[in-house]
């Protein structure tokens, strides 16, 4: 759930906007941290200045959450010391959150505190009794006025409205929604509070494009510092200003967005790799004078030099090898015809509600198309239809006479044999792939050696959905259409997806609201919503300039 630290009273808070000495607003030193056996940090540094935007960057399982988690005072570290400025609120928003009780959605963004409750219920029934000029009613309105308490609805509405909430959703219990319309809630709800450090963990997980772009919007001109986990890069590099790697057991720092930090990284690698080789170099060539002439008394002072100047050698552990995207080539499907598939008058309903009537759409051989729109416009409902598992109601679906349909889903494991393991799911979908062939794509989308030997059965759901992937993958047919395909991926395997479509011979309808993965594949545009399905011939940017989405009077609201 949202957690709010206050540090201080509202007053402070506002005492600090004045104090120029403030710069630093959080200071690790000398960080060390064992989890599960294994080290994450060791005797590192890190530093957010107010106002700053980073970026918390590393592989699953380098400890990106175990930093949050001590940042928050969560768990703490074995050594070293983590220090927020006494000034600093600092909101979080996690991946998931707990299961709401009774509030409305308008209660949740509007963040109340218990003081803040107290407050306006001591305003209120001063003013029922009519004692409105007692000290109690002026310390409850201290309190009210100290955090802007008349405007903090009016605000919490805007920032609903800009992640997509109806006004009719306001006052609607959040138990009767799903869990991502509650995770925006509480996305509001930190945005209205304005934390000096705001902490988001993949905060785009729940979002639709339409309201990614105004929360990306809204953030370049958000008045705080933040720190966030994101597997967005074009997010990252919309925003980030400073990336925090975590390498070798040590937070490394890279001046600028998620691509510079991308290059960077592979000049420092290169350079520590130099660096390392031509250090071994040199303590070879010391340790072979001191093995040479140890036994000689006359050159006994230069070996006990030597002996001396290798124990205060301070060594450069040998780099690991970074992860590359794993390029692949997969085979490739059969030619299908033009066509490919057809919508003609069809029509669609869930119970009274009408998602589509007299829909038509054609989808031809080799198009590259995304489906955007708000949510619940019915993308992956025209999905569903263009797949064929969810009967319509009316109209035809002419699929092409050699047209072989693949559908990925968003529930990923309804294709998979529980009792085979990850690599015998592999190899018997493709009885021509190689183990070690398989063994590659595996892992590159994060099995591990030991994972590939593990049954199907006992997979989590991200894993399950990594392995339906793979057999898509390896096993094409000549229409994919794929569903948020980018869940549960980490950057690099977005990536290695991203390059292996990109060689895709077929044909490919696919929804996400990763920027980046929209922007390498998507040639064609359509628009849904409200049962219309509006193309655009071009990708992702032609689409954002037709639309108008880009212009600063119809983006939403930005931060005040």
């Amino acid at each position: 759930m949202c957690a709010l630290i206050l540090s201080r009273s509202c007053q402070i808070r506002i005492e600090r906007l004045h104090c120029a000495c403030l710069f630093i607003m959080l200071t690790i030193k000398n960080l060390t941290k064992a989890h599960a056996g294994r080290t994450l940090f060791h005797s590192t540094e890190m530093t957010i200045n107010w106002g700053e935007r980073v970026a918390l960057v590393g592989p699953n399982g380098a400890g990106k959450s175990t930093l949050f988690r001590m940042i928050l005072g969560e768990d703490t570290p074995d050594e070293g010391s983590i220090n927020i400025d006494e000034y600093a609120v600092v909101g979080y928003l996690p991946q998931e959150a707990g299961e709401p009780k009774e509030e409305t959605i308008l209660d949740i963004a509007l963040g109340i505190t218990p003081e803040m409750e107290k407050a306006i219920h001591t305003m209120k029934m001063c003013e029922i009794q009519n004692k409105t000029d007692s000290p109690e009613y002026a310390d409850a309105l201290d309190t009210f006025n100290a955090v802007n308490g008349y405007q903090l609805e009016p605000k919490a509405k805007k920032i609903l409205k800009g992640l997509s909430f109806k006004e009719t959703d306001f006052h609607r219990p959040a138990r009767e929604m799903s869990g991502g319309w509650v995770m925006r809630a509480y996305l509001a709800k930190l945005l209205v509070l304005e934390p000096d450090l705001l902490m988001l963990d993949e905060p785009t997980n729940h979002l639709d494009l339409l309201s990614l772009i105004w929360l990306q919007k809204y953030l370049k001109n958000y008045p705080g510092a933040i720190l966030m986990i994101s597997h967005d890069r074009d997010f990252m590099d919309e925003l980030m200003e400073n990336v925090y790697d975590i390498d070798n057991e040590s937070l490394v720092e890279y001046r600028g967005n998620y691509s510079q930090f991308l290059e960077q990284k592979d000049i420092r690698f290169d350079q520590l790799t130099a660096a390392y080789r031509n250090q071994q170099k040199e303590v070879e060539r010391i340790q072979e004078f001191i093995d040479r002439f140890r036994s000689i008394n006359s050159k006994a002072g230069q070996v006990q030099s030597r002996i001396k100047q290798l124990e205060k050698m301070k060594l450069i552990p040998k780099p690991k090898s970074m992860r590359k995207v794993f390029k692949f080539n997969f085979p490739q499907p059969q030619r299908s015809t033009q066509k490919v598939i057809e919508l003609e008058k069809v029509s669609q309903s869930y119970g009274k509600h009408q998602v589509y009537s007299d829909l038509d759409l054609l989808v031809e051989r080799g198009e590259r198309m995304v489906l955007v729109g708000p949510n619940g416009a019915g993308k992956s409902t025209l999905l569903k239809i263009l797949a064929g598992v969810l009967p319509i109601d009316g109209g035809k679906r002419i699929v092409g006479p050699t047209t072989r349909i693949g559908y990925f889903s968003q529930a990923r494991s309804e294709n998979l044999n529980p009792d085979n393991t990850v690599l015998e799911e592999i190899m018997k979908s493709n009885g021509e792939i190689r183990e070690e062939e398989a063994r590659s794509i595996l892992g590159s989308f994060l099995f591990r050696r030991l994972d590939v030997e593990k049954r199907v059965s006992v997979l989590s759901g991200g894993e399950k959905s990594r392995l339906s992937l793979v057999k898509f993958l390896v096993d094409p047919p000549n229409l994919l259409l794929m569903d948020e395909p980018t869940t549960h991926l980490d950057l690099l395997s977005v990536e290695a997806l991203v390059q292996a479509l990109k060689h895709f011979e077929g044909t490919l309808v696919f929804i996400s609201h990763d920027v980046h993965f929209i922007r390498s594949l998507a040639e064609k545009t359509l628009h849904v919503n409200k049962g219309t399905v509006t193309p655009y011939a071009g990708g992702y940017d032609y689409y954002l300039e037709k639309s108008g989405l880009l212009d600063d009077d119809k983006g939403g609201i930005t931060a005040e």
